[in-house]
C-alpha cells in the first residue's frame, strides 16, 4: 500500500477533501470540516485514524506498528505504520471506522449537507 492508494481511496468516500493545514508533509482528510486520517509524508509512511477507545488498545497489543496516535489524542486516534506487515484490505476496514466515527458524530444537518452534496 502507497500514499496514493491511500489517496484515492479516502478521497473516494463521500464529502472527502484534503489539504495541508497544519505543514507541507502532513495530508489531511476530513468529511464535512472533520479530520478522520492524516498522512505522513515525510520519512516512514503513516497515517493517523480515529479509531474506538477499545478498539485502539486492542489493535496497538495486536499489531507491533500500530501504536497510540502521534500528535493526537492517545485515547481515540491511532498511528499506523504502512511498512507492508498489515493487508491492505484491513487498513481499509480501519480508514471506514475512522470515517464512520466522524460521519456519526455530525449534527443532524450536516448529516443531511452530507447526503446532498454532488461528490
Amino acid at each position: 500500500m502507497n500514499i496514493e492508494e491511500i489517496r484515492d481511496y479516502c478521497l473516494s468516500k463521500k464529502g472527502v477533501t484534503e489539504s495541508f493545514p497544519f505543514d507541507e508533509v502532513t495530508l489531511v482528510f476530513k468529511v464535512m470540516n472533520k479530520m478522520f486520517a492524516l498522512v505522513n509524508l515525510d520519512g516512514d509512511l503513516r497515517i493517523n485514524l480515529k479509531c474506538d477507545p477499545e478498539k485502539a488498545i486492542r489493535l496497538r497489543e495486536k499489531y507491533s506498528t500500530v501504536i497510540p496516535g502521534y500528535h493526537m489524542n492517545k485515547k481515540h486516534w491511532n498511528s499506523v505504520f504502512i511498512d507492508g506487515s498489515i493487508n491492505y484490505d484491513l487498513i481499509k476496514t480501519w480508514i471506514d471506522h475512522s470515517y464512520e466515527l466522524i460521519v456519526n458524530s455530525l449534527t443532524k444537518k450536516q448529516k443531511e449537507e452530507l447526503k446532498l452534496k454532488p461528490y
